[in-house]
């Protein structure tokens, strides 16, 4: 059941022409159970809540997919270049999501178990506003997965994932990021210690 956040965070990315085109080329390379997740969906969301328009070019479109039948990092290369074909002024970034655990623990120095679908790694990421993934449908409907919800989306709360980071990882992110001059609405939770 589609639910009214649901129908506002389609109703923001239609307004979004960068995204839309991403949405529609990612479909057109159809990858197995992609996804276009984390910033690139979160940043027009939280423009949208200042009342800017959305950012012309984000810093990367992430797509999240799930190939289990290769897990090289070729298959990452492959797909960026397929998407790069199609629309080489975006800043695209692919990952498949059935090898993140053979990569993070030597990039991030902790273990991740493997996970069973993009929408699984995604609501791994390090904040929850950023584990919202979507995917553009052959009917041109939006297929939204937001493991952990849509409010704090659509609030514009940043606020701790710790599924996969640290406390003091998920900081220093956020204080590297400069949401806070970008978004001074943004409501910044800190991270329960223990």
């Amino acid at each position: 059941m589609e639910t009214r956040s649901e129908e506002r965070v389609r109703a923001v990315l239609r307004r979004a022409p960068v995204v839309m085109e991403a949405l529609r080329v990612a479909r057109d390379v159809d990858v197995p159970d992609w996804l276009i997740a984390a910033g690139a969906i979160r940043d027009v969301v939280w423009d949208d809540t200042h009342g800017r328009p959305p950012t012309a070019i984000p810093r990367d479109v992430d797509v999240a997919f799930f190939d289990s039948a290769d897990l090289t990092p070729d298959r990452d290369r492959i797909v960026e270049e397929a998407l790069r074909a199609r629309a080489p002024h975006l800043p695209w970034q692919a990952r498949n999501q059935a090898a993140v655990h053979l990569w993070y623990p030597r990039r991030f120095g902790t273990e991740v178990a493997p996970f069973r679908s993009s929408a699984e790694a995604v609501g791994t990421f390090p904040e929850t506003a950023s584990c919202v993934g979507v995917r553009l449908l052959a009917n041109d409907d939006m297929l939204v997965v937001a493991p952990h919800g849509l409010g704090d989306l659509l609030e514009c709360v940043c606020r701790h994932n710790p599924a996969r980071v640290s406390a003091a990882f998920y900081e220093q992110r956020v204080a590297e990021k400069g949401w806070r001059d970008r978004w001074p609405r943004m409501r910044y939770v800190r991270p329960r210690q223990g």
